[in-house]
């Protein structure tokens, strides 16, 4: 059974962001856990960012950050990339496509999560 967890830590960069000019930037770190019984390759990834204008990007690659890991049951991948948003608020959705050993492909969904600069949401 495929059964990859996907969780999400996300940062502000302050030093690389320019509100003034409505340029903000952030970082995410995903860990990506196999708690399934069978191993998996991460082969592409979909990301679709909102900002609070409702400008929508759509991401769409090979691999996260170069790589295309390959996870076997217990084992997890850890990365950090970015983006930025013409808000100080956004989110970020979507999801990885998963090839298992068996050959079968499987999308593994990353819930919404929310991007902010800090003091904006409680």
């Amino acid at each position: 059974m495929n059964n990859i967890e996907i969780g999400v830590q996300t940062h502000y960069i302050e030093e690389q962001s320019k509100p003034e000019k409505d340029y903000f930037v952030f970082a995410y770190t995903i860990t990506i856990m196999n708690k399934g019984d069978q191993a998996a390759r991460l082969l592409n990834r979909h990301w679709i960012i909102t900002d609070s204008n409702q400008k929508i990007q759509e991401v769409r690659g090979e691999g996260v950050v170069g790589e295309q890991p390959h996870l076997k049951p217990g084992e997890q991948f850890v990365y950090t990339s970015g983006t930025m948003l013409e808000t100080s608020v956004g989110t970020m959705r979507g999801s990885y496509e998963m090839e298992s050993d068996d050959g079968s492909t499987f999308d593994a969904e990353v819930d919404e999560f929310v991007l902010s600069t800090p003091r904006v949401l409680h």
